[in-house]
């Protein structure tokens, strides 16, 4: 197979690869984007955003990575539904091999983002789509008039759990410790929601059912007390993320927790390299802090490729 030779290659369409292909595309670069498994990134499953600017009313997250999509396009930004298999870093021009095709590029933006973390407990692979779910927005309708069950203690836990309400008869909210580490408006909005019994210092031990789930069985991290959730229908996770990054191991340097390192200007490890959103960054995990971090990144690929 012939290798396609590229200035200019973006991994990764969520908010940090679509603003840094704005960018790129704004810049004459011609850049190439390839989408990857999830277009749209994780804000796709986001019910509403209410913190992004100039949207006051709030905005989904399906209907704003559309907008971005089509500024992107506006620009003549090229994007591939392509899914980047194997990279090669060692030398120059970079080599990316896909599903469909082999390239090689002069710059990269990487922009691949995170995942849903798992809980590790039996069961939970096995009980995807039959009462597991890592996201309300896509699944929530399904369990109308159940009654539910959300771990977690961040954000998106907690707006998950409110969003459920939409349609379930009970959310428990199961969260290991005595205060969330989400915001403190989300918190109360939770804390006020009549339909949700928030369950402190517990966690899961055990879900229940043979083929689906049929409940849960919590335990108490303070008391040791357990207790079977046998009312519970649906289960969605939401620890946290795991960055996408496991291709780049022993050709980026990565941090402990797998992230991307990158210095204040999104420079990787290797010249000519950039890394932009969730896949660099375990602190802020925004939209808008990915679509910065993507308007960096393209403007230091420009530099770059300009020899500044």
């Amino acid at each position: 197979m012939e290798k396609k030779k590229e200035k200019i290659i973006i991994i990764g369409g969520g908010p940090a690869g679509l603003t840094a292909a704005i960018y790129a595309a704004r810049a004459g670069l011609d850049p190439l984007l390839l989408n990857g498994p999830e277009p749209g990134g994780k804000i796709i499953t986001t019910s509403e955003l209410e913190n992004y600017p100039g949207f006051p009313e709030g905005i989904g997250g399906y209907e704003v990575m559309e907008k971005f999509t089509a500024q992107a396009e506006k620009f003549e930004a090229r994007l591939e539904y392509e899914t980047v298999e194997k990279v090669d870093f060692s030398k120059t021009p970079y080599q990316i091999t896909t599903d469909e095709n082999e390239y090689e590029a002069e710059s990269i933006i990487i922009a691949t983002g995170a995942e849903s973390r798992k809980l590790g407990l039996d069961k939970e692979v096995k009980f995807i789509g039959r009462g597991i779910s890592y996201c309300a927005t896509c699944d929530g309708a399904l369990f109308r008039d159940k009654v539910v069950a959300v771990v977690g203690g961040g954000n998106v836990a907690l707006e998950e759990a409110n969003f459920l309400t939409r349609f379930v008869k009970k959310v428990y909210l199961i969260h290991r410790r005595d205060k969330f580490r989400g915001s403190r408006i989300m918190g109360d909005r939770v804390k006020e929601n009549s339909k949700v019994e928030i369950l402190w210092n517990t966690e899961v031990r055990e879900i229940l059912g043979e083929d689906k789930v049929e409940g849960l069985k919590v335990e108490n991290n303070k008391t040791g007390e357990q207790v079977k959730l046998n009312d519970v229908n649906g289960f969605f996770i939401a620890v946290g993320y795991r960055p996408r990054t496991g291709i780049f191991k022993g050709e980026l340097e990565l941090d402990d927790s797998g992230y991307i390192v990158t210095d204040k200007r999104q420079r990787t490890s290797k010249e000519g390299i950039f890394a932009a959103g969730d896949v660099q960054d375990s602190i802020y995990q925004q939209v808008i802090t990915s679509a910065g971090t993507g308007a960096k990144a393209a403007m230091e690929a420009y530099k770059f490729l300009e020899g500044y």
